[in-house]
């Protein structure tokens, strides 16, 4: 498979710069991307063209390609250049505007250059196909410890969700019998709730709502860091305020500590992730499995009953979006009046 797609490249190079009479960068590197998008399918890797980098000192950096895990984080990089420049020179000039070092390849079209860690690996002739081979091995070999953490930390997650949330319900319960002041503020946040966002939210809904607040609020504010945002939106200050009333200090510590290698586990791997939309993306993903977990217990995800308003108004239009194609994701059809 690898000699093929090898083989196809330089098929598709020769043809490129028969047809177009040019080896110019922004037409033969189609021919390398396209090899690259043939690797990645076959290492479950997305390839996203014209990849936006973190910028540095408010400096935006798009290098030409990318190679990225279902977590959105990249494999490594991938940037071409034209046969007439001195590739050398190019590469010491984008590792000069802070391009990755870690796991980058650079190419013209008639040389491939490998750096890892910082270091040249290697350089391959695009038609020394045995070396070539080898390069693009040692490319997409790359292992990023970050990556085996995180997938730990998921399958860790789901192991204790089931228990979180069953000491969540117990907890609210607990809180509605023996403490007034949250009994008393539950009843005004019900009325707050049928006022604003439906008249059809129950009890039960507010309990859920309440619970799903308090698992994403972590995620929320890890990967957009829009803390401040979601305590000033109105109903979002009134959940705070709700939870305040009996899930705070070392009883919210406790309960949640299980998670905290996952809620870190998101945090580190949101903050390479350069744009808003890949960070839309990855955050859907993490709240697919809080409301899954839901799902499995026989429980209603809130956002089925309370639509577009409740997610507009606590999660603001850009995360409201997310959790509307969220909700519709899972395989879950809802029993409410508004469905």
């Amino acid at each position: 498979m690898s000699q093929h797609l090898i083989q196809q490249y330089l098929n598709d190079l020769s043809d490129l710069r028969r047809a177009s009479g040019t080896s110019r960068e922004g037409v033969v590197s189609e021919a390398f991307k396209d090899l690259l998008k043939g690797y990645a399918k076959s290492h479950d890797l997305i390839f996203i063209n014209q990849y936006e980098l973190p910028r540095q000192d408010g400096s935006r950096r798009v290098i030409d390609g990318a190679l990225v895990y279902d977590v959105r984080v990249p494999l490594g990089y991938w940037e071409a250049k034209d046969e007439e420049d001195d590739l050398d020179k190019e590469i010491a000039a984008k590792f000069r505007r802070g391009y990755p070092r870690d796991n980058i390849i650079f190419e013209d079209s008639k040389t491939a250059v490998l750096i890892q860690h910082g270091n040249e690996v290697m350089r391959a002739a695009v038609d020394d196909t045995v070396r070539l081979l080898h390069l693009l091995d040692l490319f997409f070999k790359f292992e990023r410890p970050e990556i085996a953490d995180f997938r730990k930390a998921v399958a860790q997650f789901q192991t204790d969700l089931p228990e979180v949330l069953k000491a969540l319900r117990a907890m609210i319960e607990d809180a509605l019998k023996g403490n007034a002041a949250f009994r008393k503020g539950a009843t005004k946040f019900l009325k707050h709730a049928q006022d604003t966002i439906n008249p059809a939210v129950t009890a039960d809904d507010v309990r859920e709502m309440l619970i799903q607040h308090i698992l994403t609020e972590e995620i929320f504010s890890k990967v957009f860091d829009e803390d401040d945002f979601h305590r000033q939106n109105n109903v979002a200050k009134e959940l705070y305020a709700l939870e305040g009333l009996f899930f705070t200090g070392a009883l919210k510590k406790t309960t949640l500590k299980g998670l905290e290698p996952y809620y870190n586990a998101i945090r580190t791997t949101a903050h390479q992730i350069a744009t808003h939309t890949e960070k839309q993306t990855f955050l859907k993903g993490h709240l697919r499995r809080i409301l899954q977990g839901l799902q499995q217990e026989g429980r209603r995800p809130l956002g089925c009953c309370l639509h577009a308003e409740r997610d507009r108004q606590v999660y603001g239009r850009e995360c409201g979006l997310v959790m509307r194609k969220t909700f519709r994701k899972i395989a879950y059809r809802p029993r409410c009046s508004n469905s």
